[in-house]
């Protein structure tokens, strides 16, 4: 997909050489896999038994709650027991933001609130996420992996430009 940190959630029944311009997809096509690339944001795999949703979330899609869009269109689609697992990303030791930005993303999700080793304002977004995935009573695993902190994993904030690295899900 062409990920631009939205919300838009786009169902796929069929491989296409187009890519969507989206930050979810979905499916209830056993035969498709589906892919987020990320390098700092959540990559969010969603597994049910009929439906598959691969979801990119960064600061503004735990904002506009692209998850909790995914999981709406997934249940629609007949999606029950969704299990959600939550690739490597930025943790909220590392992810520093400007303290008017932290409160703003904090209002809306208070479990982000988070500050650096340095006490300087900074967000979580797995944690923010984790509360969306739970108050939606969608069971997870997450990646303890920071993306800035292992130079295993491409990180948008440690080497700009960089490379991104895949999730991929299936039925």
């Amino acid at each position: 997909m062409n990920q631009v940190h939205g919300d838009k959630v786009e169902v796929v029944s069929q491989y296409s050489d187009v890519d969507p311009t989206c930050d979810a997809l979905v499916t209830t096509n056993p035969d498709l896999s589906l892919a987020v690339m990320v390098a700092d944001c959540i990559p969010l795999l969603l597994i049910s038994d009929a439906v598959a949703g691969a979801v990119h979330v960064g600061r503004a899609g735990l904002v506009n709650g692209i998850a909790n869009h995914t999981i709406e269109v997934m249940r629609n689609l007949g999606a029950r027991n969704i299990h959600a697992v939550l690739g490597p990303s930025i943790c909220g030791k590392c992810y520093e933001v400007p303290i008017q930005l932290q409160a703003q993303v904090s209002a809306i999700h208070p479990d982000s609130y988070s500050t650096t080793r340095h006490s300087t304002p900074a967000l979580d977004l797995q944690a923010g996420l984790v509360a969306q995935l739970i108050s939606q009573d969608i069971s997870f695993e997450a990646s303890t992996v920071c993306t800035m902190e292992n130079s295993l994993y491409f990180s948008h904030r440690r080497d700009n430009p960089t490379g991104r690295f895949v999730g991929v899900v299936k039925i």
